[in-house]
């Protein structure tokens, strides 16, 4: 939260902020069912002023606005939308990360209370992550308070019936996109892996994943807490139209 007095905008562009309390949440929203909201995040969404939800492509729609409409009121509430687009590098990214922060910024010089909601949890491959390091850039001062969510990892854990760590077992999460090498030695070094973002490189996820004899370990589940929602504990049963972007594979050796 940040409830704020004597807001201002200096020169050099720096917001100057003196506070008393925080105003400012992210809240995740976990990975699409509603009733996986936790508590504190259904009671924050309802006594928020503004509510910021993520989209990928301007006019694009918000899964996480979808996921915490229940818990809205939109005749008191203001509910907007922020463009954060889905590519690693771009020469524009860093000014619409800046735009979004100050938009949020002048929202709390308003005495706004701010809610900006992530599917998953905030601190785990999330968007608001990248609205936090230029919010922090421009008022160093600002206090955020991040609201755990259930992250795609535990709901997708959940379904398969899968512990993802007993005793001294070691897990890993990286994505399927990292380097062969670096998939390789994960596999090898942990006994848990749950590989991310594997929609675009299956095949030869799974061409991997067969050569070091872990093919028959692994479970691939896809849009888990939306509506699809499927696990494949034979890969070979994944076709081309279950590759979803909310998809992910969970190695497990024991």
């Amino acid at each position: 939260m940040i409830v704020v007095y004597g807001l201002s905008i200096i020169q050099n562009s720096t917001f100057k902020i003196g506070f008393t309390m925080p105003s400012l949440y992210a809240i995740g929203v976990g990975p699409g069912d509603p009733e996986l909201l936790t508590l504190k995040g259904a009671r924050l969404l309802r006594e928020a002023d503004v509510v910021v939800a993520p989209v990928a492509d301007p006019g694009g729609s918000s899964l996480a606005h979808t996921v915490i409409r229940e818990f809205l009121d939109p005749p008191r509430q203001q509910v907007l939308t922020q463009v954060f687009p889905m590519r690693r590098e771009s020469a524009d990214l860093e000014e619409l990360w800046t735009q979004s922060a100050m938009q949020v910024i002048e929202f709390v010089q308003a005495g706004k209370k701010v809610a900006f909601v992530t599917l998953g949890d905030p601190s785990l491959y999330s968007t608001f992550q990248y609205l936090y390091r230029q919010v922090k850039r421009l008022c160093p001062d600002v206090p955020v308070e991040i609201v755990p969510g259930v992250s795609s990892i535990n709901a997708a854990a959940a379904l398969a019936d899968l512990p993802l760590g007993l005793g001294d077992e070691r897990l890993a999460v990286l994505s399927a996109t990292s380097p062969p090498d670096v998939l390789h030695r994960a596999l090898e070094d942990f006994d848990t892996v749950v590989l991310m973002k594997v929609h675009r490189v299956f095949v030869g996820l799974r061409e991997l994943l067969a050569a070091v004899g872990l093919k028959e370990k692994s479970v691939f589940l896809k849009r888990v807490g939306l509506p699809g929602q499927a696990v494949f504990r034979e890969l070979d049963a994944v076709g081309e139209d279950d590759l979803d972007y909310f998809s992910l594979i969970i190695v497990r050796k024991a």
